[in-house]
């Protein structure tokens, strides 16, 4: 099957974990990237040996790019997404699919019109134990799931926030936890417990005055399916990284996963200090697996680049996809999904009151 060209477009700390993938996945011939800073996508390029654009349409068109993924900030997701996919070009967006719903259905729209796949970057969903989790559930193993929770507690300090000028601030990044840290437990709650038709929200700034974003977070979910769910996550805990997804079933049965423990991960700066594991699991005859689960799975995390291979794996699925002219297992309306119940968080809060889904 013939190798799809592609592209990236962002030359800054998370391009570099899809331009590794992009240079060594057989099913792709990497060619080139783009930046609005002419020098900055110059240098990025040099390193992989590919070309250099300021356009992303242009860049499109002469390289006769087949997929480009996008690693912009959050906010100007949208206009390089249009302009790739009506170029013709599959795009993978880096999570969250945009800050706002309108640039996410802009951005659907434009897959819809030019025929081709629109994928969102949420690699968790790849870690062994998430997919176990879907695996029960698919089997009954909890009768169905009547109740959902997130918790993630972490630390982002005055340095992280400095790092880059984005950061911290509505324009540049668009939110703040749960649009940077969030949304991969978000996806996995909603993957687990199916779409929400209910939030109840409230996000505060508690200990970080130097940015304008909430630093924490909870919400109250029903779900279409009459489950309900609880969702608190929050960036004011020092030293703290830990973050659960956990899905309780009518049968009384209980199965969860830690997804991130240890020190912060951040993208280009630090790696990945904890191997994601199942930390839950009551299902009627399975009970004595955790342990041995446990070891199996941190086994393999701690044999592989945990840092980049999860990149990698689901790079590799929407490759795959295109050639295949299949679904990947993450698609643009999934990422969707968790933007639209995070969207939901902030208009429950402005309002004070429960926001119904979906939104207008």
């Amino acid at each position: 099957m013939d190798r799809i060209r592609t592209g990236i477009v962002g030359c800054g700390k998370v391009g570099d974990f899809h331009a590794l993938a992009y240079s060594k996945l057989p099913e792709s011939e990497f060619v080139a990237v783009c930046d609005n800073d002419r020098s900055r996508a110059e240098a990025f390029a040099a390193r992989y040996g590919v070309k250099a654009y300021t356009d992303v349409a242009t860049m499109c068109r002469e390289e006769g790019l087949g997929a480009v993924s996008i690693c912009t900030p959050h906010p100007i997701h949208a206009a390089p997404a249009v302009a790739a996919a009506e170029c013709g070009c599959n795009v993978l967006v880096e999570k969250p699919l945009a800050s706002r719903l309108a640039d996410c259905d802009a951005i659907l729209k434009a897959g819809e019109e030019n025929h081709v796949q629109i994928g969102t970057m949420v690699q968790r969903r790849f870690y062994r134990p998430c997919q176990r989790i879907r695996q029960a559930i698919d089997d009954g193993k909890l009768g169905t799931p009547v109740i959902g929770t997130v918790q993630m507690f972490g630390w982002r300090d005055k340095a992280y926030y400095d790092s880059d000028p984005w950061r911290g601030t509505w324009k540049g990044e668009g939110g703040g936890v749960l649009v940077n840290q969030a949304p991969h437990q978000l996806d996995l709650l909603l993957w687990y417990m199916g779409e929400a038709e209910e939030v109840y929200g409230l996000w505060k700034n508690l200990n970080h005055p130097y940015i304008e974003v909430e630093d924490t977070a909870v919400a109250v979910v029903k779900f279409k399916n009459g489950a309900i769910g609880n969702i608190i996550v929050s960036n004011s805990q020092n030293p703290a990284l830990f973050g659960k997804v956990h899905v309780y079933g009518s049968n009384g049965a209980s199965i969860g996963v830690q997804t991130d423990g240890g020190a912060m991960f951040i993208a280009g700066m630090s790696g990945i200090a904890e191997p994601p594991v199942n930390d839950l699991w009551t299902v009627p005859g399975e009970e004595s697996m955790l342990e041995q689960w446990k070891k199996e799975d941190s086994d393999y995390f701690n044999s592989i680049d945990s840092t980049h291979h999860y990149h990698v794996v689901q790079i590799e699925d929407f490759l795959k996809a295109i050639q295949e002219g299949r679904r990947p297992l993450v698609d643009g309306y999934d990422g969707r999904r968790t933007v639209e119940l995070i969207e939901a968080i902030y208009r429950s809060t402005e309002s004070g009151e429960p926001v119904k889904l979906p939104l207008k």
